[in-house]
Parts: structure tokens; C-alpha cells; sequence
């Protein structure tokens, strides 16, 4: 009997532990609108996988399960990829999605910084955009960027690898980056002008995230100002300048299409913290929620 009740008391105070830290961390907001009225696809749907066989910190029913609700929403049929990249497994796909790669299982365990893909699987996904795939390409601050390099490279892009923060163009701090109209870090491009006035992107939040340089003819979205600073990790004292950087990036390659983003949050709708603090589409004021859609009109041809 005692030795039954003690195992019992270490798994009633597990669990108490596992909801206390859970309180503190970062999860899907439920009250989020993921409705789109007058969804882009009401026919042919385009099919989206979604990987998740690279220890994916975004997941379709995690914290990116509100991006994946909103875009089902919009007509795109969404499949999770559980699979390493392949020829046969791509091939019936017009878009993949990745977010947040990762070398291991967890950010914080050794080797997550390691490439998240071997060099095959980078080589088919290069074929598969050049001969007419679309690929959303999403890699945070570290070890995301690092875990998502060798990829990237493929198509002719920098990752800086660290952190990206700005102390002059903020929203409610310096990790919290700014990109909108009115301080010309938000650039023209069919993304950012959407198909009609309603669509048209003004302002976009992003929160911390690493910095991007593109390939020759890239198009920039959000483009870092003068002041941007990269550090290597987030308690380093010292910084380089990330000026003329980017947090996003979008090319065609071949007959494909690339979107490249240095930072996550944008695109999901969370809660943080104890405090459970909007981070993301949620946040009042931010237009990333159609900057979600659009991406997608973009790499499903319809901009």
C-alpha cells in the first residue's frame, strides 16, 4: 500500500509541476478567428503538407494549429508530412511548410543546432521548387537558424543564426520588431498588396527571430533598419549590425516559389507567459493574419 501511494504521490506532483511550467510557456490561443468569409479555394484544393519529421517545434496541432485552421479555412487541404523528404512523397503536394526545424529533440538538448535535414532531403526539395513546388521556409533565432542552414543554402540563403533585435523600431520592446508603412521597413510586393484593397498589408509584427540575407533578384518584405542588431545568443553583451538584413524574403526559383522567414511567432497565435500575453496573428493592430493568407495566395499562384 505505501509503496502504491508514494508512486501515486510522484505522479500527482509531476503532473502539478508539468501544468506550472506549461503556465509559463507557449501555446495556441483558442479564442483566435481562424474564419475566412470568402475563403480563395472553394474547389481544387491545393494540398499543403506539413512537415513534421524534423523534431518540428511548430506543429499542425500545436502552436501552429491556428495558422493550419485558418488556411483549411481558405480552401487549401492540409496533410502533416511524417516522413523524410522524397521524391514520390512531394510529388502530389503544391506546398510544403516547415517551421522551426530542429537537429534534436528539444531546442535546449545537445545537437538541435545540427541540420535538421540530411544532404538528400535538401536536394529534393530543391528539385521539387525548381521544377514548379512552392516552399514556405520558416527559421527562427537560435538553434533554429543553424538547424535550417543547409536547406536554406540550397537556394541561396543566409542565415545569420542568432538573434535579431532593434532598439529603435520596436513594439513594446526590442525584441518585438515593427515593419509597417509608415517606417519603410514594410516593402512593396505582391504579398504585401494582396489582391484588393482589403488584402493590403500595413503593419506586421514579428518578435525576436534571426536575420536573412537573400539570393540575387530576392524580393524583400521586411527589410531590418540602420539599427537592427544581431547577437549570437540572447544574454550575449556584444552584437553586429544586421542593417540591410531581412526577416523575410520571397523568390521564384525555377518554375517555383520560395518564401523565407526569420522568425515563427508572425504566422501562429499564441499565448505567453503567465500573463498569457498575445504573440502573433492575435496581437491587436498587426496585419499578420492576412499576411498569412497572402503568403499562401502567393505560393498557390493566385498573386
Amino acid at each position: 500500500m505505501k509503496t502504491h501511494f508514494g508512486r501515486f504521490l510522484v505522479l500527482a506532483l509531476a503532473v502539478v509541476l508539468q501544468s506550472q511550467l506549461a503556465d509559463g510557456q507557449q501555446g495556441p490561443d483558442p479564442e483566435f478567428n481562424t474564419t475566412v468569409a470568402h475563403p480563395a479555394y472553394s474547389k481544387n484544393y491545393p494540398r499543403v503538407i506539413f512537415d513534421e519529421a524534423h523534431n518540428n517545434f511548430h506543429t499542425t496541432t500545436g502552436r501552429y494549429k491556428p495558422f493550419v485552421d485558418l488556411i483549411l479555412s481558405d480552401g487549401y487541404n492540409v496533410v502533416p508530412g511524417r516522413k523524410l523528404f522524397a521524391k514520390p512523397s512531394l510529388s502530389t503536394f503544391k506546398i510544403l511548410v516547415i517551421a522551426n526545424a530542429l537537429g534534436a529533440e528539444d531546442m535546449d538538448e545537445e545537437g538541435a543546432d545540427r541540420s535538421a535535414f540530411t544532404e538528400e532531403e535538401c536536394d529534393v526539395v530543391r528539385d521539387w521548387v525548381k521544377g514548379g513546388g512552392a516552399l514556405l521556409l520558416i527559421a527562427d533565432h537560435a538553434p533554429f537558424g543553424a538547424a535550417a542552414e543547409s536547406l536554406g543554402k540550397r537556394f541561396g540563403v543566409e542565415m545569420s543564426k542568432g538573434y535579431t533585435f532593434d532598439p529603435e523600431n520596436y513594439f513594446k520592446g526590442p525584441s518585438t520588431l515593427i515593419f509597417s508603412r509608415e517606417n519603410k521597413r514594410l516593402l512593396d510586393h505582391p504579398i504585401t498588396h494582396g489582391r484588393k484593397d482589403s488584402e493590403r498589408i500595413n503593419q506586421v509584427l514579428t518578435f525576436t527571430g534571426q536575420s536573412l540575407k537573400g539570393p540575387e533578384g530576392s524580393s524583400v518584405l521586411f527589410l531590418l533598419s540602420q539599427t537592427a542588431r544581431d547577437k549570437p545568443d540572447r544574454e550575449s553583451q556584444t552584437s553586429v549590425s544586421a542593417a540591410g538584413s531581412a526577416q523575410g524574403i520571397a523568390f521564384k526559383f525555377g518554375k517555383g516559389r520560395v518564401v523565407v522567414l526569420g522568425e515563427a511567432a508572425m504566422l501562429s497565435a499564441q499565448l505567453a507567459g503567465a500573463e498569457k500575453q498575445p504573440m502573433g496573428m492575435n496581437v491587436a493592430g498587426s496585419d499578420n493574419r492576412q499576411l498569412a493568407l497572402n503568403i499562401m495566395h502567393w505560393l498557390s499562384g493566385l498573386l
